[in-house]
């Protein structure tokens, strides 16, 4: 992985819609990218997405494909479309950060990573959150052995589902999303951070309400079909024979999100929500009755910082933090939870994760480096 260019990565963003803005509040502000496109299948709201944010181009995705000094396209298209556009930006020669999920099944997301390989462009997906003080911190304290060797976590999300607030819910509980696909990329990805690359796994599932009711927004009123289930339990065991239990549903009425316990021999760290990027650590050593309060150190931007870290390791030659291996691994173990609902059987995950290095405390999104 070779450094070939100098200066701030050109950036251009697929997808207009309601996560764009999250991306582009802060992409907008790290000096070491600059973003030149905003690009939609909808071109009247790239352009007035690219306008709110004072970025000189917008038009369909060809505007962000073909433009020259675009290296890095930030796809934020719906989940059936991100294999899709991802390759065509391999195929046009850009580097890809894609939302999650990296795809809907293991046939396109290998053929991806397959496509990316051969033309020497990376890929990198969200979740980014891991990048955050909050869980960078909780992952520097288990590695100093703080809790000894981690050995189960204790992971739920629960909710009432987000039709209630989410302007155009539908997909979200179409294949590709639902709780499992939607939110199980943060939690798993921290547990993949923590334990390394999951083994097999087993879940059961269950579909509350055949319908779903918009709560808000112009559509507020109209009625769409769930076509997934809305709660998954599952459980994982890791490569290191580590376990873990997870909550994934749209069913509860009292909200419970963010959910995060590690066990080690020598005791127990409490994460902050890993759909966020900051929060306290609370840590509960052997023989202690009381939780510890421990401050987050570091960064804590929010999205885009996977971005911006696979912009400076383009520019220094080394690989990116959130690689498009380790978003496959996550993809493969979802993919394995689904079939383990459908059979009632444990399902072996295939394939496996790099090891992402830490990020230095002092990691600063705001300094100019390139």
């Amino acid at each position: 992985m070779t450094a070939t260019k100098s200066g701030p990565v050109g950036v251009a963003v697929i997808g207009a819609g309601n996560i764009s803005k999250q991306y582009l509040d802060h992409l907008t502000t790290f000096p070491d990218v600059v973003v030149l496109v905003v690009a939609d299948l909808f071109e009247e709201a790239a352009a007035a997405r690219a306008a709110e944010y004072g970025i000189a181009a917008s038009g369909g995705v060809d505007a962000a494909l073909g433009h020259p000094d675009v290296e890095i396209v930030v796809n934020l298209t719906i989940p059936a479309a991100h294999v899709e556009v991802a390759t065509a930006a391999v195929r046009a020669g850009k580097h890809v950060w894609t939302e999650k999920p990296f795809s809907l099944d293991r046939e396109s997301g290998l053929a991806l990573l397959k496509e990316a390989r051969a033309a020497g462009v990376r890929l990198g997906c969200a979740p980014d959150t891991f990048l955050g003080a909050g869980l960078q911190t909780a992952r520097r304290l288990i590695d100093a052995g703080e809790i000894g060797t981690p050995l189960t976590a204790l992971t739920m999300f629960q909710s009432p589902g987000p039709e209630s607030w989410h302007p155009n819910p539908a997909f979200l509980f179409q294949a590709g999303a639902g709780p499992l696909f939607d939110m199980a990329p943060y939690y798993l990805t921290a547990l993949v951070q923590a334990f390394g690359p999951i083994a097999k796994v087993a879940a059961v599932g269950s579909t509350a309400f055949p319908t779903r009711t918009i709560g808000s927004g112009p559509k507020a009123g109209e009625v769409f079909d769930v076509e997934v289930p809305t709660h998954v339990s599952a459980i994982a065991q890791f490569e290191s024979g580590a376990s873990s239990h997870s909550v994934f549903s749209f069913e509860s009425p009292r909200a419970r999100v963010g959910f995060v316990e590690i066990t080690g021999t020598e005791g127990t760290i409490s994460l902050p929500d890993p759909n966020n990027f900051d929060g306290d650590i609370r840590l509960c050593r052997r023989g202690e009755e009381e939780w510890s309060t421990i401050a987050a150190e570091g960064p804590s931007n929010g999205r885009g910082m996977g971005v911006l870290d696979l912009a400076r390791s383009l520019r220094s030659g080394v690989p990116h933090r959130a690689p498009g291996e380790l978003a496959y691994h996550v993809l493969d173990a979802m993919v394995s939870i689904a079939e383990s609902v459908d059979s009632g059987e444990f399902v072996t995950v295939d394939s496996t994760a790099p090891a992402s290095a830490p990020l230095p405390a002092d990691w600063d999104p705001t300094q100019a480096t390139l």
